[in-house]
């Protein structure tokens, strides 16, 4: 069932808005209604997703940030080395 809704929105944003509406040959109240269904489907999906982590898993954390660029491979190549000396 469609309800009526009343906003009051910047004048420069409504006529840029219709005019996206017009070419994407969408009604404007179709787009909000889409856009407003992705913002509730998103928060949704992130209360589901949320894990609970356990106070043991929490407790292994050393507080070490490991580089994104790191090549583990070439570390563990070096530390067997270092070892087998």
């Amino acid at each position: 069932m469609d309800t009526k809704l009343t906003l009051k929105l910047d004048k420069f944003v409504i006529e840029q808005a219709k005019e996206y509406a017009t070419n994407q040959k969408r009604s404007l109240s179709r787009i909000i209604e889409s856009y407003l269904k992705s913002l509730i489907n998103r928060d949704n999906k992130n209360d589901e997703s949320d894990i609970e982590i356990s106070p043991f898993v929490k407790s292994m954390s050393t507080g070490v940030k490991i580089p994104a660029d790191l090549d583990y491979k070439k570390e563990i190549l070096n530390h067997l080395e270092e070892k087998h000396k």
